[in-house]
């Protein structure tokens, strides 16, 4: 049965099991009402009803029938599993699915992906939608990678929504993408060079460089993460599913950083405001920095951590060395992360054994 929700004007109704929420005002015909309480969807819709002014299309969308594709979504939008993943990979993720399902099933079509009944969403169905982004691998990959979780919670022995996972057997495509560009020893001594010690934008590349953590991490340390020479902290990243803690000794050119720049009170990082940046402001922030230092806009924030691990990697660390830096619980990353450097290393000690045979070898 509906009930009423506290927001005024609001009932939740779990009929079918699929939880929606509508705008209900006495003598007028029920709304429904995108997303969940909070949401920037949900609201916008919201006061567009409350003022009377809501568009046509929001109106009575068409409900999802039950053991339709798009049922199996909602329901996986509502499970702990989705919203235990980060913000960012929520918003990523449904974004990838609601395009999905609203694409037909076959072009010209009237017939979408989101009214397919789970019996007949096979192997075929999910590779069609992964090879309509074959001009854009990754893309194709990411289509593939949010089915599988979406299949791999329905499938689970306490949900048993779906009997089988379709998208486990279909491979993902190959890609000659190294992902970001990790920053060259030049780079990071151009942006130097243009942000000296003592500004906020120096700052920020020591913290990446000396630290090898993510933007995500580096805009929440402060005063209150060091103790005795050592910066400990939770990464950002999982912390919801599979926290990682690390405990990294302080550099001694990062202290010194430190010391000579322009701090916040609970953050290093400040705006311009004096509050703590958002991890995506801080990228659109870091890449003015490095346009003023005339980089190529390849040069990103995520691209240090990889230099970082680059760096360790070219001065002889071994591969749990450097996973005790950046937090990764698998060599994989980190070999693709060091791919080039460990290169540089193998083929100097190669070079070494080089040189003439001697003539006494010669018999």
């Amino acid at each position: 049965m509906p009930r009423k929700f506290s927001k005024k004007y609001i009932i939740e109704d779990r009929t079918d099991g699929v939880l929606r929420f509508y705008f209900r005002r006495k003598g007028q015909r029920k709304i429904r009402l995108p997303g969940v309480p909070g949401s920037d969807e949900f609201n916008a819709a919201y006061y567009d009803a409350l003022n009377g002014v809501m568009k046509e299309e929001r109106i009575s969308p068409k409900l999802s029938s039950r053991g339709t594709l798009r049922w199996l979504c909602e329901q996986y939008f509502q499970s702990a599993e989705f919203k235990l993943l980060d913000s960012r990979t929520q918003y990523v993720r449904k974004l990838l699915i609601e395009g999905m399902l609203k694409e037909p099933i076959r072009p010209e079509s009237e017939k979408l992906f989101q009214d397919m009944p789970l019996s007949a969403f096979g192997a075929k169905a999910v590779r069609v939608l992964r090879d309509r982004k074959a001009e854009v691998p990754e893309a194709a990959n990411g289509r593939l990678k949010a089915l599988r979780a979406v299949f791999n919670w329905a499938t689970l022995k306490d949900v048993e929504l779906a009997l089988t996972n379709p998208a486990r057997d279909v491979q993902y495509f190959k890609t000659s993408s190294e992902g970001f560009h990790s920053w060259t020893q030049a780079e990071i001594a151009q942006f130097e060079k243009r942000h000296p010690v003592g500004t906020k934008a120096r700052l920020a590349l020591a913290l990446m460089l000396y630290t090898g953590q993510r933007r995500s991490d580096i805009i929440l340390f402060g005063r209150q993460h060091i103790a005795n020479g050592w910066i400990k902290f939770t990464q950002f990243k999982g912390r919801n599913r599979k926290p990682i803690t690390l405990e990294i000794p302080i550099h001694p050119e990062l202290q010194a950083i430190i010391n000579a720049s322009p701090c916040g009170d609970l953050t290093f990082l400040v705006t311009e405001f004096e509050k703590p940046f958002t991890s995506n402001g801080f990228g659109n922030w870091f890449r003015k920095r490095c346009r003023e230092a005339n980089l190529p806009e390849h040069c990103s924030a995520h691209g240090i951590r990889k230099a970082s691990a680059s760096q360790l990697a070219d001065r002889g660390a071994t591969e749990h060395q450097i996973m005790s830096i950046t937090g990764h619980t698998t060599s994989k990353e980190v070999t693709r992360y060091t791919k080039a450097a460990r290169q540089k290393v193998l083929a100097k000690s190669a070079v070494s054994l080089m040189g003439r045979t001697a003539a006494s070898d010669i018999d």
